[in-house]
């Protein structure tokens, strides 16, 4: 008898969607750095047999504010009730996006800004409507700040009812100051072993979650069900509007 590989009981992700939000401030077809480092997940993905969409969010005519549909709220236009469907189709989502003055850029706050605005709708099981997908992020800069941007989507990912796993971000940062970009030559980006192992371990990681999720059905919808706490009948815990 011979033992076996730990790889040949591998999980399959066949089945799975991933959806990456490129958050860069540089419209196509201008050269992103964070769409690089997207690359280098996606990848992975795709090759575990995952369905990668992408958006670069820039791109999209994406109204400011925190209601599903800003054209009911005075603006002429707003692509976002069109890309929060592919959000919705999605098991896992990345937001990646850039650093700066140490925060996570304006593109990301306004996506973050959008995604909850559509955080109090519900799916059909009286959950709100993220429930059951997994989330991570990917940051990339010439300044510090790493962390705290990824501490910032991370912790509003959750707040949204996204899953987050272990390790579920990675990023990237030259020397700090005016510098090379990730994807510029002699960056060392691409190489960074650092920066790699982060990334492959969030990727999976956010493939093991996505997948676990999806084999049960989902996030248990016992005592998380807002339909349920309307009705006043949440378990264990009365609703005093109900008393």
């Amino acid at each position: 008898m011979t033992d076996s590989s730990p790889l040949d009981d591998a999980p399959r992700f066949s089945g799975l969607r991933a959806l990456f939000v490129n958050c860069t401030l540089k419209r196509s077809p201008e050269v992103s750095n964070t769409q690089g480092l997207i690359d280098r997940s996606a990848g992975l993905m795709e090759k575990e047999g995952v369905a990668v969409d992408q958006i670069r969010a820039v791109d999209h005519d994406i109204a400011t504010g925190v209601y599903p549909d800003m054209t009911e709220h005075g603006w002429s236009s707003d692509e976002w009730p069109q890309l929060y469907r592919r959000v919705l189709d999605a098991d896992i989502l990345v937001l990646a996006g850039p650093i700066w003055l140490g925060d996570n850029a304006s593109v990301t706050k306004l996506v973050i800004e959008r995604l909850y605005g559509c955080s109090s709708l519900l799916n059909d099981r009286g959950q709100y409507a993220y429930y059951g997908r997994a989330g991570g992020c990917l940051i990339t800069g010439n300044e510090d700040g790493v962390k705290h941007c990824a501490m910032n989507i991370l912790y509003s990912l959750q707040h949204l009812g996204y899953v987050i796993p272990p390790q579920a971000d990675a990023g990237w940062i030259g020397e700090a100051g005016p510098g090379p970009s990730y994807l510029d030559e002699g960056s060392g980006g691409p190489e960074n072993d650092f920066t790699n192992r982060n990334t492959a371990f969030m990727t999976y990681n956010l493939m093991h979650t996505a997948a676990m999720l999806k084999k049960v059905g989902g996030f248990p919808s016992y005592g998380n069900q807002r339909s349920e706490w309307d009705a006043g009948c949440q378990p264990d815990f009365a609703n005093p509007d109900y008393r």
